[in-house]
């Protein structure tokens, strides 16, 4: 009786607020892998995909959509198909450029405290990205709007799991599409102090986003292009098109030394061969186009190596993700990055319509990809719904707790004399326990993972609180997040600064001005 009891008062809901009304959630630190990574290929494996995509580039060639990428292509030794845009690359010419890649480099953020080193064993979650709509329990699915994006910018803020902000984490559409970069990259240097995503899509957006970037870091052009501080992903146009707003995108970056994520979109059975091994093949020679492309721009700027293979629902035609294939896929991109000695982006995604088992264990399926593959930067981090058609809040706290319970999985075992605690099993005994043993006591508040979602209480006194699903929990403490936010510091000179461009640029039309 007295043990039930006690399993009674058990520990108490989770998703509780210290004094003050932070978050109780797990310090910011930057995070290393320390396992041996997953191996799904044998080395002689990683050697014939590495040939088919050689054989892919040298055979078949990829289409680069742009004037300037095919003379810049043509000057340094590829063979550009007369009367098109179809490029043909000797073997010799991809590997001398993918030598000058760096194999790490710094992300710099507003606040260096949230700066990220990119490559090695270290890796880093990011926010969803360019959902097209948003949901809450509150509100139901809506197409994206600026409340919306800037609430989940905050919320991006607040968690200190999401350690970047991965690109619009919804798309603002109530915004115009000439302007909409202005603001949205604006509020990411306001709301948030962290590392965050410019589009590529085409130069002016690029160009306008690395003069907001240098005002709000308070750089000069020089410091900027020596100190990387955005990034973008450039998705290829799969199967093998390169398309010119991002390849505008990528010169502009690439010059000015900041990052470049070439991710292919090969979904296996539409985009790509209907094998895992096809679309691999696919994926590697579309990033080793992509990455040798970025260097033979400027030879040493930062790039990331981007997977992105799952595959389609062949009953429907509708993409998959959190799948077997996807995480063998993740895990087997992880080797080829690797192969080339460059850092390694994977996702956390999944293909549910609700925040529900599906949305947890296909996640949970992308999520043990992406860091037993070695992934260096996760993408869609949280909140990530629909095969990414839906940023959800509820979904968001969800993944955050799924990513610390990660994070706290990659701390390394203590096994020291005193964690084994000999003294505290002299001082129990046979037959004790350990609630009030000294050894205890001493870790009691720290010992294990205190989670911000789970309830561990017992079904008894769950219910007579109310019953509440994770999903519940989750609306009530996103809400809780939002409402305890404030902004990080910025200098009010450097703010007036960004409002002042935005306006200009605003005025002369934005990206219609080009």
């Amino acid at each position: 009786m007295a043990r039930e009891t006690s399993r009674r008062g058990g520990r108490r809901g989770q998703g509780e607020r210290r004094p003050g009304g932070a978050l109780k959630q797990l310090d910011w630190r930057l995070l290393e892998n320390p396992y041996e990574p997953i191996r799904v290929l044998r080395d002689h494996h990683v050697e014939r995909i590495s040939e088919a995509a050689f054989r892919i580039l040298e055979e078949v060639g990829m289409d680069f959509l742009h004037p300037e990428a095919l003379d810049i292509l043509a000057k340094a030794g590829a063979t550009v198909e007369p009367g098109s845009e179809r490029v043909r690359f000797d073997r010799g010419l991809i590997q001398e450029a993918l030598a000058k890649a760096p194999a790490r480099f710094t992300l710099h953020a507003r606040n260096p405290a949230h700066n990220l080193e990119i490559g090695g064993r270290h890796i880093a979650f990011g926010s969803i990205a360019s959902a097209p709509n948003a949901s809450d329990l509150d509100g139901g699915r809506r197409p994206g709007n600026q409340q919306d994006y800037q609430n989940l910018l905050r919320l991006s803020q607040a968690f200190n799991i999401v350690q970047f902000i991965a690109g619009y984490p919804v798309e603002p559409v109530d915004l115009p599409p000439a302007t909409r970069h202005l603001d949205c990259l604006r509020d990411c240097l306001t709301l948030t102090d962290k590392v965050f995503h410019a589009y590529s899509l085409g130069r002016t957006r690029i160009l306008d986003a690395l003069e907001l970037v240098r005002i709000g870091h308070g750089l000069t052009e020089s410091e900027l292009a020596a100190k990387t501080c955005l990034f973008s992903i450039i998705n290829t146009s799969s199967p093998l098109r390169l398309d010119g707003p991002m390849i505008e995108g990528l010169i502009e970056l690439a010059r000015r030394n900041q990052a470049v994520v070439i991710t292919p979109f090969t979904l296996s059975g539409a985009m790509s061969p209907a094998t895992v091994a096809g679309a691999l093949a696919q994926q590697h020679a579309e990033a080793m186009a992509g990455l040798a492309f970025t260097q033979l721009v400027n030879p040493g700027a930062p790039v990331i190596y981007g997977g992105f293979t799952s595959n389609v629902d062949m009953k429907s035609g509708a993409p998959a993700f959190g799948t077997p294939e996807y995480s063998r896929a993740a895990l087997a991109g992880g080797q080829l990055a690797r192969h080339l000695g460059i850092p390694y982006r994977s996702s956390n995604a999944n293909a549910a319509n609700c925040v529900d088992a599906q949305a947890a264990y296909e996640s949970q399926m992308s999520i043990w990809g992406a860091v037993m593959g070695h992934a260096n930067f996760v993408m869609h981090g949280t909140g990530w719904l629909e095969g990414g058609l839906c940023a959800s809040f509820e979904k968001f706290v969800l993944d955050a707790e799924m990513l610390q319970m990660m994070a706290e999985f990659l701390r390394p075992l203590d096994v020291s004399e005193d964690a084994i605690g000999l003294e505290a099993i002299r001082e129990v005994g046979p037959g004790g326990h350990f609630f009030g043993a000294a050894h205890t006591l001493e870790r009691y508040e720290t010992a294990f993972y205190s989670p911000i979602l789970s309830d561990w209480r017992n079904f008894e006194t769950w219910e007579e609180a109310g019953s509440e699903t994770a999903t519940q929990r989750a609306n009530r403490l996103f809400k809780a997040v939002l409402a305890d936010y404030s902004p990080p510091p910025l200098d009010p000179a450097v703010k007036e600064e960004l409002d002042a461009f935005v306006a200009r640029r605003t005025a002369e039309g934005g990206a219609e001005a080009a």
